[in-house]
């Protein structure tokens, strides 16, 4: 394995680039950084955005007429959950006022499911 070639500065780059009548094209305020792997960039991307992998939302939605019933769950469903609070889209105003007034057991059922134990509150929208 051939070494690695010398780093000059930034000044030295310039210079050099000047004898030789190449413009130096690289911004100034440029951070140069290094060269990092493309597997564990690929992994970290994976996991921030789950991709392939179960997500919290995904459980909450693949049980969701378990939860709700298949009447309410017809009209409903679940989106996301931000800062502990799971946001479901309702589509018909009974359904809301009927899922509003069993939040407290819909909640129960959900912590109860693996991995879905954050979710503290239910927020219902109009969608």
């Amino acid at each position: 394995m051939p070494p690695e070639p010398h780093e000059f500065s930034r000044a030295a780059e310039e210079m050099i680039g000047d004898f030789r009548r190449v413009p130096y094209k690289a911004p100034r305020r440029m951070k140069r950084r290094p060269t990092k792997a493309m597997a564990p960039l690929i992994e970290e991307l994976l996991a921030r955005y789950q991709i392939g992998r179960h997500s919290t939302e995904q459980t909450i939605r693949d049980h969701w007429v378990e939860i709700v019933g298949a009447a309410n769950a017809a009209y409903s469903h679940p989106v996301r959950i931000e800062r502990g609070r799971l946001l479901v889209l309702v589509s018909h105003s009974v359904v809301r006022s009927e899922l509003y007034l069993h939040r407290a057991a819909i909640l129960e059922k959900v912590r109860q499911l693996p991995g879905c134990d954050e979710v503290r509150q239910l927020n219902l929208a109009a969608g």
